[in-house]
């Protein structure tokens, strides 16, 4: 390991999770209630015994750099994780893909001069043991190994698809097709790259340095480089991580791995995070994921100075600093510092920080930013029909996503922050559907920015009291 080098790519837009990844990087964005995407594998790595490790960031970086450096530190002189923010170095561009975007930091491998170099992607949550596949690698020779794990045919079109011979190489390779090839062994699955990648040092750099050269590449790991080696004959193999072993989890512990990639399945990835039986282990204490510790209170539950009041809690999680008094709270995930006051209902839903859910307000399978505020009484989820007329952003599946700082009345329009506003109108994925909704919505005056928590404060009225509640809606 001493002469593996590390670099997560970890600059993705994350086109498909907006509007959660209109001002943060997908890498960035909150999960779990207190962890951030990028939180998993940096703690992966960690875990596995590295120690150098090149983050290399690009698009919406300020609150990854933020988190990275504040919150990341590990002992040693030669210790160190490197956040790189993409400088154009190639031209005056910034990263065209995946691949680009280690060829633009060439000279940080030649700087370090490594033998093996591991290439990883920042936007999966799942744990990995990297050095078992570190070890496979070296011990097989191979050019490159690619981490591999088996999914179902339907979901595979979102992957690249491998199909191999007996020896674990690589014979064919598909990116995103639409007729992904099945498993032979199971032709209702598909053998997929997770993405992440060895390789030996002088052959990715020679193979980034070909790809460079080509003006029809896309300058991709999936689309270019990995196809292009297996036809040169190189010798490319599997790495599966069905073989991957984590230290302190039960023998009998299935692989976890979810690409959150879209709002669906970043909602799906949470529920089975917060289920009874989780199928990611967060109680291993030799494999901790580590993350932002916060300076809040416990996890408050009360039942509104009335004995015949109570908190129907089920299946939830509920983080630091909030308070979660008489009412009805299911199947969700409660961020740090939020406030759902008696008699709100929260079903099937993610608050992430500083939400201030309303009393007698309902929702169900409702994702909130940070900073949302739901007026006493406001209903979301339960009428589909008007639930599309008054929320821009809703998926298929019906799931509700209320951008940073959303304020949303019982009644009328709902109200974006000032700032966010600015950039849902702006981005690509976002301002055609704002358009469609144009007078449905108000944008906040200028005074009021997203990034104002509405979570517990005592009141500051002067009266002394010690009443909980920054309600700036009602």
């Amino acid at each position: 390991m001493q002469k593996t080098m590390v670099m997560i790519m970890a600059g993705g837009k994350g086109s498909r999770l907006a509007p959660l990844t209109i001002h943060r990087s997908k890498p960035s964005v909150p999960f779990g209630g207190r962890y951030r995407i990028i939180d998993f594998i940096l703690s992966n790595f960690v875990n596995s015994g590295y120690r150098n490790i090149y983050v290399l960031t690009q698009y919406m970086a300020t609150s990854l750099i933020s988190h990275i450096n504040r919150n990341w530190h590990i002992s040693g002189l030669s210790d160190n994780i490197e956040v790189v923010p993409a400088q154009m170095r190639t031209g005056a561009h910034w990263y065209k893909a995946t691949a680009d975007s280690i060829y633009q930091n060439l000279n940080l491998i030649r700087d370090y001069a490594p033998d093996h170099i591991a290439v990883f992607g920042g936007d999966h949550i799942y744990k990995f043991a990297v050095n078992q596949m570190d070890q496979a690698h070296r011990d097989s020779g191979a050019d490159l190994t690619v981490a591999a794990f088996p999914v179902p045919i339907e979901e595979a079109n979102q992957f690249g698809v491998i199909q191999i011979n007996e020896h674990n190489q690589i014979v064919g390779f598909q990116e995103k097709p639409s007729n992904p090839a099945p498993m032979p062994s199971d032709p209702t699955m598909c053998l997929v790259s997770m993405g992440n990648y060895f390789f030996k040092a002088n052959v990715l750099e020679e193979a980034l340095i070909l790809d460079s050269r080509d003006a029809h590449s896309g300058h991709d790991f999936g689309h270019d480089i990995i196809p292009n080696l297996v036809k040169q004959g190189a010798d490319v193999r599997i790495y599966n991580f069905s073989d991957n072993h984590i230290a302190g989890d039960p023998k009998s512990a299935q692989p976890y791995w979810r690409d959150v990639g879209t709002i669906d399945s970043y909602f799906q990835a949470n529920m089975e995070f917060r289920s009874p039986l989780p199928s990611l282990n967060m109680y291993n204490r030799n494999w901790r994921i580590r993350t932002a510790q916060r300076d809040y209170p416990p996890a408050r539950f009360v039942n509104n100075g009335s004995t015949s009041e109570s908190i129907n809690l089920i299946d939830s999680l509920v983080c630091e600093g909030s308070i979660v008094s008489s009412g009805e709270l299911k199947k969700s995930l409660i961020g740090y510092d939020c406030f759902l006051h008696a008699h709100s209902s929260v079903l099937e839903s993610i608050l992430l920080s500083g939400c201030d859910i309303g009393s007698h307000a309902r929702l169900h399978r409702t994702i909130l930013d940070k900073n949302c505020t739901i007026a006493a009484g406001a209903v979301l989820g339960e009428d589909p029909e008007r639930d599309r007329q008054r929320f821009p952003f809703i998926t298929e599946s019906g799931l509700i996503v209320l951008p940073k700082g959303t304020h949303v009345p019982k009644e009328g329009p709902i109200e974006f922050a000032n700032d966010v506003a600015f950039l849902l109108l702006n981005d690509p994925q976002t301002k055609a559907t704002l358009k469609a909704f144009e007078g449905e919505f108000i944008v906040a005056e200028r005074h009021r920015h997203s990034h104002h928590s509405a979570g517990p404060r005592y009141d500051r009225s002067g009266s002394g009291s010690l009443k909980f509640g920054a309600k700036e809606h009602e």
